[in-house]
């Protein structure tokens, strides 16, 4: 069975969902997989700013935050 693909950016407070493709390019691209999120990776949702953006999330243990613009060009699949 296919798990459903969704940006990043929709995932919600505690949910968690595995990495699927990264969909930038350049400097933004190299600093994600110097941060540990390459496709594979499991990553959780800890909290959303009230605003919308900044997105906070846990990958392998460290807390990272991005932009819901750069979160919402990498794909997820939900419910894993």
């Amino acid at each position: 069975m296919r798990k459903e693909t969704i940006a990043l950016s929709e995932v919600l407070p505690g949910q968690a969902a595995r990495v699927a493709e990264i969909c930038v390019e350049g400097a933004l691209r190299r600093r994600l997989f110097d941060l540990g999120l390459i496709p594979g990776t499991f990553i959780s949702c800890r909290c959303v700013a009230p605003a919308g953006s900044p997105m906070a999330f846990t990958v392998r243990g460290a807390a990272i935050a991005l932009r819901r613009c750069d979160a919402a060009q990498i794909l997820a699949e939900a419910g894993t």
